[in-house]
């Protein structure tokens, strides 16, 4: 028998009990759109400013969810006034809708909200890709534009494609040297960064028992880099210890897939067989063995981010070089993830050890995850914990990244060279160290600024320093496009590409009108300057290869172009959250019908579309002329017909603008 929700009354896995309980529209059928009631949004300063300029733009009085929190994580480097401005304006903005905030240095978002406010059963949208890290707690927790987190505080529902359920059974227990960080890398060299593009990720099997729930926190968050929707782990006994370190053995509910419970992929990983693994750059998805690559030099060594945010991946580095120096070629840096984090690793001694053995120990917060800071050299290798490697995002245009476990990090810190750590543990005669982690943390919320009462909250102003502009405001959709192709780019392209982070850029985030000179300048240093000149006629098109828009959530990559003057992409295919913030703000996505027209298309070329309203609301094909070359393309869309509306506007605001 089939339920109203598309699927079997029969036995359920966990992603499966997570929508259902939350579905308020469509069928959790695979392909189909489904809208999610939202019970919590996480917001962070690098996308959350133009969320509350949009809570501003929709008139909202208050949050409509359970709950809502936003983190300064990411603009912490103040070499000037402007992330001082989006601070301020941030901490009005939540005492005036009714938001918990997070002080600067308080700690990176996904950890700290885990920490805080993570809790089994409950959905959540964050402005940040790698919010589906509160999987690890037995949440659905799903990545978006900020436009949509603004929507679901204003008690919208989340719309999104229904995905495929990818069910990873994981057996065995991981041997000594390896740790989570190993296992995430292990599915990305399996299945590169476009593996999990419309699938939801659920681990399952006796293999979890030996990971806690900070170590599956790990696996969750780089699902990410796999192009997943979300990745969700059961709430177990894993989740209800880490709850009662916490001080929130009251939040504990249990969720575990029911006996018998099906997936539409399956998959197993033997733990018992993962060995040390490392990204090459300059993709998560270019996997290989530490050993495979071992004795390149070595010049930087970073642990830290919401990659790897546990107390174990900083104390487990504090036990590989107590009583030992790093080398003196490697510039040693940590970066604690949670202020909570920091107390325990003092408390336990391991802040001094890492101290003793070379590390420079930075403020609780992103750092150089986002390029704001601990820039490489040129033509030197950085290890990192990180998530994300993706050429320039650590602030070198010429950059080296390479993506690894706290364990070999540490290794490779102690020899100046990448090092598996199996190898240094034989020269050194190391044994695993045994790790004695306090069983209740140090519960910090001093950094916390609850919401005002209702009351209260209606009378606080804005503060609106001089690098907050308003939202630009755009047009609806021309019924005839005919425009220049002022990009063609390959496959795989990122948001980092679109609209860089990094310290010169990332203070611009409330400001489009400044940030829209970033726009694509590391692939094309003229972009924005040629969109410039054109903007104020038939504006622009850019042609993309696979995977366009992989990467960050931040709907910069949407807003910037469009502000410069793009309608349209033409690409063989798109990165989720991307393709949905480019229907967020009237720019139209369309695709190859066959990919191999992409090469009929030349940047210069100048493309039309004619009756475009006409097409895109009638059906799914969207012919295309080459007015250059003189032939015809075939493309397609696959926007519901309430994306359609929303790109027929000129995005979701005109189009609610229009309605009241």
């Amino acid at each position: 028998m089939t339920g109203t929700d598309g699927q079997d009354n029969g036995p359920r896995n966990v992603a499966q009990k997570l929508i259902g309980s939350h579905l308020v529209s469509g069928r959790m059928v695979p392909g189909e759109e489904i809208g999610i009631h939202i019970d919590q949004t996480l917001t962070q300063d690098a996308t959350g400013t133009l969320v509350m300029q949009e809570l501003e733009a929709l008139g909202l009085d208050r949050v409509r969810t359970d709950l809502s929190a936003q983190y300064v994580d990411h603009n912490l480097l103040q070499t000037d006034d402007k992330n001082a401005q989006d601070h301020e304006f941030l901490l009005s903005a939540s005492r005036r809708y009714g938001v918990w905030f997070s002080k600067p240095g308080n700690g990176v978002s996904h950890p700290t909200h885990m920490q805080r406010f993570g809790k089994p059963g409950v959905t959540m949208v964050g402005s940040d890709s790698h919010t589906p890290a509160a999987g690890s707690l037995g949440m659905l927790a799903i990545g978006v534009g900020g436009l949509e987190v603004a929507l679901a505080m204003a008690g919208e529902p989340l719309h999104i494609t229904m995905p495929q359920i990818w069910g990873v059974e994981l057996t065995g227990e991981l041997p000594p040297w390896c740790s989570a960080k190993d296992v995430i890398l292990e599915m990305l060299r399996r299945h590169d960064v476009k593996g999990g593009v419309n699938r939801i990720i659920e681990y399952h099997g006796p293999g979890l028992a030996g990971l806690t729930a900070m170590d599956r926190h790990v696996i969750a968050n780089m699902g990410a880099e796999l192009g997943a929707t979300t990745t969700v782990f059961p709430a177990d006994d894993a989740v209800q210890e880490f709850l009662r370190a916490e001080d929130r053995a009251g939040d504990f509910s249990e969720l575990r897939a029911d006996e018998g419970a099906g997936y539409d992929i399956e998959e197993h990983i033997d733990l018992t067989t993962i060995e040390p693994l490392i990204a090459k750059p300059s993709s998560p998805g270019d996997v290989v063995p530490v050993r495979e690559v071992a004795g390149e030099p070595v010049a930087q060594v970073v642990i830290g981010s919401s990659a790897n945010p546990g107390l174990r991946d900083f104390a487990i580095a504090a036990a590989m070089v107590t009583g030992r120096q790093t080398h003196n070629d490697v510039s040693f840096d940590v970066n604690p993830t949670s202020r909570e984090i920091l107390e325990d690793l003092t408390r336990m001694g391991a802040t001094f050890e890492l101290i003793r053995g070379g590390a420079r120990i930075h403020q609780s917060g992103c750092m150089g995850c986002i390029g704001m800071g601990q820039a490489p050299a040129v033509g030197r290798n950085s290890l990192r914990t990180m998530p994300r490697n993706f050429p320039g995002r650590s602030g070198t245009d010429e950059d080296s990244v390479w993506l690894c476990s706290p364990e070999t990090a540490a290794a490779s810190a102690l020899t100046g060279q990448i090092t598996d750590p199996r190898d240094l543990a034989e020269d050194l005669a190391l044994d695993y160290p045994a790790l004695d982690l306090p069983s209740h943390a140090s519960v910090n919320t001093a950094m916390l600024v609850a919401p005002l009462p209702a009351d209260e909250a209606a009378t606080v102003e804005l503060v609106k320093g001089p690098n907050i502009s308003a939202l630009p405001v755009f047009d609806p959709l021309p019924d005839v496009i005919e425009a220049p192709v002022l990009l063609k780019v390959g496959d795989n392209i990122s948001t980092d590409d679109i609209s860089p982070a990094g310290a010169r850029a990332l203070p611009y985030r409330s400001n489009i009108p400044a940030l829209a000179e970033f726009a694509f300048i590391r692939i094309d240093p003229e972009y924005p300057r040629k969109a410039a000149e054109i903007s104020s006629g038939t504006g622009h098109v850019i042609v993309g290869g696979e995977n366009y828009g992989q990467g960050s959530s931040r709907e910069h990559a949407a807003i910037a172009p469009r502000y410069l003057g793009l309608r349209a992409v033409l690409a063989k295919s798109y990165a989720r959250i991307h393709w949905q913030n480019l229907a967020n703000f009237g720019i139209v996505a369309l695709e190859f019908d066959d990919p191999a027209d992409y090469d009929r298309i030349s940047a210069g070329d100048v493309l039309r579309i004619d009756g475009l309203r006409e097409a895109l609301a009638a059906g799914k094909s969207v012919p295309v002329h080459n007015v250059t070359a003189g032939v015809d393309i075939a493309a397609r869309h696959r926007l519901s017909e309430r994306q359609v509306r929303d790109v027929l506007a000129g995005g979701i605001i005109p189009r609610l603008a229009a309605a009241t």
